[in-house]
């Protein structure tokens, strides 16, 4: 092997990868006193040359949160309710909140965060609008699982490793934070270790102009060529972005069968995505892990005579005393139903098609099948003959047209639907998954909103998942991915045909046990 010439900084990398194989490239470019993106390119050249190899692997790294060291040193707040609760038993939801709230010094959130998960495991119940002690083996249960979840977190501090079903259970609650990070590992080859025990690599100082002066002592420098065989970058066209494409597809659609669409805020009332949907101002869903709550002092207004009828079915209907002022809350919306309700207000009864195209948001863990803010369609169907059975059908009816072959029906359940169902299509890789959740409005969502002489049918699909079905995607975040080569491989969503009354016919319903 002839004798090779290197530039300075690249005889010093191949010096350092002599004495040391393995080296990682942050390390590398810190004995250099650089930069790491300043060696690439020479690591490059050397990985060219057959000197060097670079192998990359990703690592994710984990942070436990301030909320999370403030619990290490103060507690949980399900260990801080526990320990004050015997003072406040007894009472109805609201006071003994309140209680809480003087007895630990909590913040009114913390506090509500503490009571939610003391009343998932039972360790307190609410009966009869009043909180009351539950199995004291529940109660020694959550503290068994608080202590797991601060030891868990002490690991994840100390860098130890933590298993993949503790670290889901901490990142849904907040309280650590994950950082994927690349390591790029340089390796020497054995030419290098050769070349280098022969004393065959020498440096020069490297030059990418040649001067006129330089011309009678061009052997002391490395001159960097330029490779004209190399073709330049080609320019690529543009290309629509897949998902934006088909849910614009979605929408012609719609518009087709002979739906108007209709537009709401995003940040909305808890009146209209919760309240007006017969939704209890204590079911689960409403609280922080499941709603995301904007932090102000402000409140939105409702008309009093629209405050007081939700009032009364509310009560009449759950049998506990609805607060007016918290559905005045402002929140970002979870679910595009909220549009709905506001187009049955304003329209009333009568018989009419609308639906809702947009994003929600959700405190999810990000995966492969959830994000935190993703897009709904919400439709209703209102009429005085509407049932059940045209629900069914317009979801087979819509599978067809978007030459969905198969789907499975099954009972839901759902807090504003009677009857509910479940619909699942099948994805290629994933399985069967949900994208048809609908039902029936219950009478007192239709009281509520002023059309109690009609019947509404509605639905929240999941579109995300449904385009990951007709794109071919596994994971829910390659939709809004900013990976060029991706995108530009995605096909673009086509109608597989015309489709007609009958077309839903085609559909294979695989199971309907309703």
């Amino acid at each position: 092997m002839p004798k090779i010439y290197l530039s300075e900084k690249q005889y010093r990398m191949a010096k350092m990868l002599c004495k040391s194989p393995r080296l990682l490239v942050d390390d590398l470019a810190s004995a250099l006193s650089t930069d790491p993106a300043s060696i690439m390119r020479d690591l490059a050249e050397l990985v060219n040359r057959g000197l060097v190899s670079i192998d990359r692997k990703t690592k994710e790294y984990y942070r436990l949160t301030k909320e999370a060291e403030e619990y290490l040193v103060e507690k949980l707040p399900e260990e801080r309710v526990y320990d004050s609760m015997y003072r406040c038993l007894n009472q109805a939801v609201n006071d003994f909140l309140e209680c809480i709230e003087h007895e630990t010094g909590l913040t009114k959130n913390k506090v509500g965060i503490g009571f939610q998960y003391l009343v998932r495991e039972r360790c307190i119940e609410v009966t009869r609008g009043r909180v009351v002690l539950g199995l004291e083996e529940n109660c020694l249960h959550v503290l068994e699982k608080a202590s797991w979840i601060k030891a868990s977190l002490r690991a994840i501090q100390r860098g130890e490793p933590v298993d993949p079903k503790t670290i889901n259970v901490l990142k849904r609650r907040k309280l650590i934070t994950s950082e994927k990070k690349t390591e790029v590992i340089v390796k020497a080859l054995p030419a290098l270790h050769e070349l280098w025990e022969r004393g065959d690599i020498e440096r020069k100082e490297l030059v990418t102009v040649v001067k006129p002066s330089m011309a009678e002592e061009l052997d002391k420098y490395v001159i960097k060529e330029f490779d004209l065989s190399v073709s330049p970058p080609r320019v690529r066209g543009a290309k629509v972005n897949s998902y934006i494409e088909f849910l614009d597809m979605i929408r012609e659609l719609l518009v087709a069968m002979g739906f108007e669409e209709v537009k709401g805020p995003h940040v909305e009332l808890e009146f209209w995505n919760f309240d007006a949907l017969f939704q209890a101002q204590d079911h689960p869903a409403r609280e922080i892990h499941d709603t995301f709550f904007v932090d102000t002092e402000f409140h939105g207004t409702i008309p009093v005579e629209l405050l007081e009828k939700a009032g009364k079915v509310h009560e009449r209907g759950w049998g506990y005393k609805w607060n007016p002022l918290r559905s005045l809350r402002p929140i970002l919306r979870t679910q595009t139903t909220a549009v709905s309700v506001r187009a049955i207000f304003e329209r009333g009864s009568g018989e009419y098609r609308v639906f809702s195209l947009d994003r929600v948001f959700r405190p999810e863990t990000l995966d492969a099948k959830h994000a935190m803010e993703f897009y709904q369609l919400d439709g209703i169907i209102v009429g005085r003959n509407v049932n059940f059975k045209h629900l069914l059908a317009f979801f087979k009816e819509f599978a067809a047209a978007l030459g969905i072959k198969q789907v499975w029906f099954k009972p839901g359940y759902f807090p504003f639907t009677e009857p509910s169902v479940e619909g699942f299509v099948k994805h290629p890789r994933l399985g069967w998954i949900e994208v048809f959740p609908g039902g029936v409005f219950r009478p007192e969502v239709m009281e509520i909103l002023g059309a109690k002489d009609v019947r509404a049918i509605a639905w929240g699909i999941g579109i995300d998942r449904l385009a990951m079905t007709i794109l071919g995607l596994d994971d829910i975040r390659d939709l809004f991915s900013q990976d060029l080569d991706l995108l530009r491989k995605l096909p673009l969503p086509r109608l597989p045909c015309f489709f007609s009354k009958t077309s839903g016919q085609d559909v294979e319903v695989v199971s309907t046990p309703l």
